[in-house]
């Protein structure tokens, strides 16, 4: 299915995840929106536009930077997509921040960020999304298998990330007469460096082990997820989707 004059905005774009989730849509003819938050991932971002472009001539690749966990900031991002593609088709977010912690060694700082950067920003992005997306369009949250798990330590992870469910599900409904879905997808502990700092070795091998095959999700797992909700599986809406290998299950 051809994503030709389609425009899909992925925050978080440029690595990792991200990064995977625009290699999957150029090929079917998206022009991509890319965000990234910080200097240090500008050097990616860069090498990726190259990579995109290159392979694919015909779309067109921007980048974009920033803190996305203010209102304003969100919706200078979507204003500056649409003045430079005229229109937002895909919006898929994978911002996120993990934190391992005892509730009882969580201070109010990281507390806030972790809900400022995992829901606040889910939030209002969604709300942008659904503000700027075209009639038929798709928005897709990232999320986490953590939410089907009766674990300690990733208290402030999960929980910041649940409210994602519920402004999927609400949302969802909101938007469905335009004919927009509005989707999560919760992987399980992904194979990227946004996971091994939180964890030891024991930890890494026992998350291995919860899956099928013994190994950690691939973000060659996801993306093609990603593709198949903007394409021919534009009929899930409101849901969370659990690809995680068999990690958790609800």
């Amino acid at each position: 299915m051809s994503l030709t004059n389609k425009v899909a905005l992925i925050t978080g774009g440029v690595k990792n995840l991200g990064a995977q989730i625009a290699r999957e849509l150029a090929p079917l003819g998206a022009s991509l929106a890319l965000h990234y938050n910080s200097a240090a991932s500008k050097p990616h971002a860069d090498a990726l536009v190259k990579e995109l472009t290159s392979a694919h001539p015909n779309i067109t690749v921007r980048i974009y930077s920033g803190d996305l966990t203010t209102e304003s900031a969100i919706n200078a991002l979507f204003t500056a997509v649409k003045n430079d593609f005229t229109k937002v088709d895909i919006v898929v977010n994978t911002v996120g921040k993990v934190l391992k912690k005892p509730v009882l060694e969580i201070s109010e700082a990281e507390y806030d960020s972790m809900f400022a950067i995992n829901s606040k920003s889910a939030f209002f992005i969604l709300k942008a999304g659904a503000k700027y997306v075209e009639d038929g369009g798709k928005l897709i949250t990232i999320v986490t298998s953590l939410l089907a798990a009766y674990t300690g330590g990733y208290t402030s992870y999960a929980g910041s990330k649940a409210p994602v469910e519920h402004f999927t599900r609400g949302l969802s409904k909101e938007v469905m007469g335009r004919g927009v879905s509005v989707n999560a997808i919760a992987p399980g502990p992904m194979d990227t460096p946004f996971f091994y700092p939180q964890e030891g070795d024991d930890a890494v091998a026992f998350h291995k082990s919860q899956a099928m095959g013994g190994h950690l999700t691939k973000i060659e797992d996801i993306a093609p997820i990603v593709k198949f909700l903007v394409t021919e599986g534009w009929w899930f809406n409101g849901q969370t989707l659990f690809a995680n290998g068999g990690y958790t299950t609800r």
